[in-house]
């Protein structure tokens, strides 16, 4: 197995919610399998050591100085950057809490961008939370865009399980908003950022798309609307010109059965709920967010920050676990790739 070229940056998340114990967890689950990767979390090691206390999570906290001791920190317990901490208080979002989230977030962004970190696993924030002290980005994902320099768009979320990749065209949008933001370019510009980064980070050489139908029955021939002929089919055919393996519009409702999922490496989906619906349904303690279109590694439990279950130990760290273990195989990717 190839050795990553520096450890994995984890930001530490909202405070208030479980991030902190489902980092704990993941990190106690991979190192008693041998397959924990070399890792830091930004900041909190008291706020973690409290939070291990007071779960009995069984995860000793290493205090490091800098993200060049935390492989050899992590042969006996969790490296924790120690530049940054708060008091653990589940439950109880603050502003302080947001402003620890934040700063812990940039400094991970930091460590990766200066080549101390090798990529980023982010832990849950609350978007509320964070845009009540003036955080004014729809999500971490255009957080990392902008420390990269890149436009809101070339950052892909690509939703990753064992058993299937799917990426939402349009987010975070309104559902009657999607036809008016759907076009052939925006479709063509996302299939090839997932195929290359399929490819790069996946090692799949040849990658296979599939693209999802907007309409019930891919439109039933313009009976239930145009947006299959009139934009997904015309870029389905731009993208196969390209020489990239594109099937479509496949109807949502046949799209995912397991016969279909077996013929595509990643489907591309119209919409937020058409892409996590089905990954949820099959992977959700092990769901991945990954962001593709960077220059930059970065991947995320497919989970919010649950303040209503912080602190209580019923969190599943499996998510995170999983986005770990993603984000060491695709910095391995890259490296054999020569990327």
């Amino acid at each position: 197995m190839t050795a990553l070229s520096a450890p994995l940056a984890i930001s530490l998340g909202d405070p208030a919610g479980i991030g902190p114990e489902v980092i704990l967890g993941a990190w106690t689950r991979l190192g008693s399998g041998g397959g924990a990767p070399p890792a830091f979390v930004v900041g909190g090691p008291e706020l973690l050591r409290a939070c291990a206390e007071a779960l009995g999570i069984d995860c000793p906290i290493i205090p490091i100085a800098d993200p060049s001791e935390a492989a050899y920190a992590c042969a006996v317990g969790l490296p924790v950057l120690a530049l940054l901490d708060g008091p653990w208080q589940p439950a109880r979002p603050s502003a302080d809490g947001a402003r620890l989230a934040l700063a812990s977030l940039e400094w991970a962004a930091r460590c990766v961008r200066a080549g101390a970190a090798s990529g980023v696993v982010t832990a849950p924030v609350s978007k509320g939370a964070l845009a009540a002290i003036g955080w004014d980005y729809p999500g971490q994902t255009e957080f990392l865009a902008d420390a990269c320099a890149r436009p809101y768009r070339d950052a892909v979320m690509m939703l990753a399980g064992p058993a299937l990749r799917t990426v939402p065209l349009t987010v975070h949008v309104a559902l009657a908003e999607v036809p008016t933001l759907l076009s052939a370019e925006l479709i063509v510009h996302k299939a090839r950022i997932v195929a290359a980064g399929l490819t790069r980070d996946f090692g799949i050489a040849q990658p296979r798309l599939a693209v999802a139908a907007l309409n019930p029955h891919a439109g039933e021939q313009g009976q239930f609307g145009d947006e299959e002929a009139r934009l997904i089919a015309p870029a389905i055919a731009a993208l196969r010109a390209e020489g990239l393996a594109v099937t479509g519009p496949v109807p949502g409702d046949a799209l995912f059965t397991p016969r279909a999922r077996e013929t595509y490496d990643a489907a591309l989906c119209m919409y937020h709920d058409q892409a996590l619906i089905p990954l949820k349904a099959l992977a959700f303690d092990e769901g991945v967010n990954v962001t593709l279109g960077l220059p930059i590694i970065r991947t995320s439990p497919d989970h919010g920050t649950a303040y209503d279950i912080a602190g209580q130990g019923k969190a599943d760290p499996g998510a995170m676990a999983a986005a770990i273990a993603m984000a060491a195989q695709m910095v391995r990717a890259r490296a054999r790739a020569g990327a």
